[in-house]
């Protein structure tokens, strides 16, 4: 579905992401690891097709796609329906005046015919019926990407591509996410900084170094064993701590004897 194929992308000179490869197939699932800055963001951005590329080339599906090329009328509306970026902010997503309109919006602009059961079914299965009437302004964070996800959903994407999608959202609304996430047909692929919630929602990596490049790519399990990679992504560091200690002595007339001992711990970051 996704073949992307010796990307590059520079921001005000400054490389973003250099030298990129991977595959996803349909209906596969992996999550983009890296620590702030590596480009994950810019990555899902060009994945969207709202930035082009600086070099090399992204595949969706067997086409070439910048934001030049979707321009043109048949490939816009099919790529704009088959694929789906969530943002990490759901406010830049959310424009209209009640979530029911916000859900019907991608319908609507698509022209699809069954908009009104769309609506119904996906603020079901996102849990914001009791929301509809409601003005997407005055929700919660959690409320909002609910209802952000719901809005990208009910045009029935085949590829969504998540930001940080957890960042807005309490324990309770994480564990339903991971958990809704892994009931959807479509293909995901999702950024996360949360090393403990990684393997839940996917069980491939891409690992983005702090060079921006592409430094792991395989089974998660496997990254999160290996402390040499994980301290080479920056999702970990060796930290040394001292602990206070009181000793009895061997007559007790005499008084407690203090010691300070030191040892390292491997610590890994959910940022």
């Amino acid at each position: 579905m996704i073949a992307v194929e010796n990307l590059s992308h520079h921001y005000g000179g400054q490389p973003t992401l250099l030298d990129l490869g991977f595959r996803l197939a349909p209906g596969e699932k992996a999550v983009i690891l890296g620590a702030n800055g590596c480009g994950k963001s810019t990555l899902l951005k060009i994945l969207d097709g709202l930035i082009a590329p600086g070099a090399g080339r992204y595949l969706y599906d067997g086409e070439a796609i910048t934001p030049l090329r979707l321009k043109a009328g048949g490939l816009r509306r099919r790529f704009r329906q088959e694929v789906g970026l969530l943002f990490q902010n759901p406010d830049v997503m959310l424009f209209n005046p009640t979530v029911a309109d916000e859900i019907a919006f991608g319908p609507r602009q698509l022209g699809l015919a069954d908009v009104d059961d769309r609506v119904a079914h996906w603020a079901g299965k996102t849990g914001v019926t009791h929301l509809l009437p409601r003005a997407p302004f005055s929700l919660s964070g959690g409320e909002k990407q609910k209802t952000a996800l719901a809005a990208l959903l009910a045009v029935e994407p085949k590829l969504l591509l998540l930001d940080e999608p957890t960042a807005a959202l309490d324990p309770r609304s994480t564990g339903w996410l991971v958990d809704f996430l892994a009931g959807l047909k479509q293909t995901v692929l999702c950024s996360t900084h949360n090393l403990s919630l990684a393997p839940e929602l996917a069980p491939r990596a891409l690992v983005l170094g702090e060079d921006h490049r592409l430094l792991y790519d395989g089974p998660i399990e496997r990254f999160l064993m290996d402390e040499t990679a994980l301290v080479q992504a920056n999702l970990a560091h060796i930290h040394s701590h001292r602990h206070t200690y009181f000793r009895a002595p061997a007559h007790h007339h005499h008084p407690l004897k203090k010691g300070v001992v030191e040892h390292r711990h491997f610590h890994t970051h959910d940022w």
